[in-house]
């Protein structure tokens, strides 16, 4: 049982109507969901206004209603709550309503553009093969030790981080590592918890749909080392030209890695190929199964996290030589007509140029490298030409197709990137709206040797429609055309 008042700890609140030492219920802010004695609390949101729905939820038997606006029907019985930000309050009072379960583990979080959920899931990996108990809220799951349970957003809401987080200290998790997305800070989705510690991975080209503008979305992200504590680490690339002003202002104490700048935890890539990456780091040499430069940045962050958080320097390498690759993070399949499929959910400019680069890297010079990509609808289509333009100078062949088109014309997504491809490189480039078939097509394209690329969607099991989630996975789908060519 809770109290109103146990709950609204470190709530800043500007006005109080009704009693809070009162016991309630379930903690919810859709209007729908509300029930007998629950609190319910009014988010304004991009399509609606929680606001509107006070009297619904009151009605529907909520004892205590959080809000900016105090509504003008004022119920007798019910407590309302007036904040400046319910988005923080409700962050806040979710963390105190599962009494506070991120100052029970070490948590740490890990942002950027790219390789939030390489480094938090092989974190992950990595503790639980080491023996610990550990947990993962990431893109694609949520991991209680090794259980799995799914997830739609990089960063979910506030009720069910601290509910999961509950869950994890009840199964006596020592460590879990968490994405966190540039939306869930500007939404508070995790203020309210206490992190033993930040990772920034890097900075580029993305979600200027939400934020409008990059350095908009940059200082999003330093909001996020900004709340650290002084007890907490923050760790920065400062390889990344934005990895330096992470770490201004903030509380936590500093820590760097770079392989190209000085640092205080330093890598050197000494073979890249197809079977893996070896490594020097801290004078030792390591072997890994991942393959690209970019994944010696995540790895060195990897490496980093674990000497922070005390692993011994050997143990942590040895377990690093054992992590595998995160599904639909190159994860890369030779066929029997040996060509090789490689699928990457990069679908920032940034990421589809370090993964192009990455085959570059390793490709002896005589295959042809084939590039599938399209770009997600309803997001910011100034990356769009970007996109087709990298795609283009980088492959020999490229295929411009639908990716998620959400609500948009795929067709006309695929003319925006177009603008994007130089005259001179029209020849290399050709457009299929119908992912399959351009993915098909490749295939039957590629000859022995040669790379093919279906960048954009990596671990994502469905293509979203007007709505409708269909049934897609990029490499199955591949691994089930290769297996029709090849009879």
């Amino acid at each position: 049982m809770k109290l109103i008042k146990d709950i609204l700890y470190k709530v800043a609140i500007e006005k109080v109507i009704g009693s809070t030492d009162v016991v309630i219920n379930e903690l919810v802010f859709d209007s729908r969901k509300a029930g007998l004695n629950d609190i319910y609390v009014a988010i304004r949101g991009a399509k609606a206004d929680g606001h509107d729905y006070i009297e619904q939820a009151a009605y529907a038997g909520a004892l205590m209603i959080v809000c900016e606006e105090m509504p003008e029907n004022i119920i007798n019985g019910i407590t309302y709550v007036q904040v400046k930000d319910t988005k923080k309050a409700l962050a806040i009072i979710a963390a105190n309503y599962y009494d506070n379960p991120s100052r029970k583990l070490q948590l740490v979080g890990v942002t950027g553009t790219n390789g939030k959920t390489t480094v938090s899931t092989l974190l992950y990996q990595l503790y639980l093969y080491a023996g610990y108990k550990v947990g993962l809220i990431s893109t694609i799951d949520i991991k209680i030790n090794e259980t799995s349970y799914p997830t739609e957003l990089t960063t979910p809401d506030p009720i069910i981080i601290n509910k999961y987080l509950a869950d994890m200290v009840s199964e006596g998790v020592q460590y879990c590592f968490m994405e966190v997305s540039s939306h869930g800070i500007a939404q508070k989705r995790v203020a309210g918890l206490e992190f033993a510690g930040g990772v920034f991975t890097n900075l580029s080209h993305d979600h200027l749909d939400y934020h409008e503008t990059f350095a908009a979305y940059r200082d999003t992200k330093k909001e996020f080392f900004d709340s650290l504590s002084d007890n907490a680490f923050a760790l920065t690339n400062l390889d990344d030209k934005n990895g330096g002003f992470m770490l201004q202002n903030t509380k936590a104490i500093k820590h760097t890695y770079a392989l190209k700048r000085d640092a205080e935890f330093k890598a050197k890539i000494l073979e890249n190929h197809f079977e893996g990456l070896q490594l020097r780091i801290d004078d030792n040499e390591v072997w890994s199964k991942l393959v690209g430069s970019f994944n010696a940045y995540n790895l060195l962050a990897i490496y980093a996290t674990t000497i922070l958080l005390d692993m011994d320097k050997i143990e942590a390498l040895k377990n690093i030589s054992v992590l595998k690759s995160v599904e639909g993070r190159f994860q890369y399949h030779v066929s029997e007509k040996n060509c090789v499929v490689i699928v990457d959910y990069a679908h920032t400019p940034d990421a589809l140029e370090n993964v192009l680069h990455t085959i570059a890297d390793i490709r002896t010079g005589n295959e042809t490298v084939f590039t599938v990509v399209g770009c997600g609808g309803d997001r910011d289509p100034t990356k769009r030409p970007l996109m087709a333009k990298i795609a283009a100078k980088n492959s020999n062949k490229v295929i411009l197709t639908s990716d998620n088109p959400r609500t948009e014309d795929p067709a006309l997504i695929i003319e925006q990137m177009e603008e994007g491809v130089p005259a001179e490189m029209y020849a290399k480039v050709t457009s299929n709206v119908d992912r399959k078939q351009a993915i098909k097509n490749a295939l039957q394209m590629a000859k022995p040797k040669d790379i093919i690329l279906i960048a954009g969607k990596g671990h994502e099991k469905y293509q979203e429609i007007n709505g409708k989630k269909n049934p897609f996975d990029d490499m199955a789908i591949a691994k089930e055309l290769i297996t029709l060519l090849n009879k």
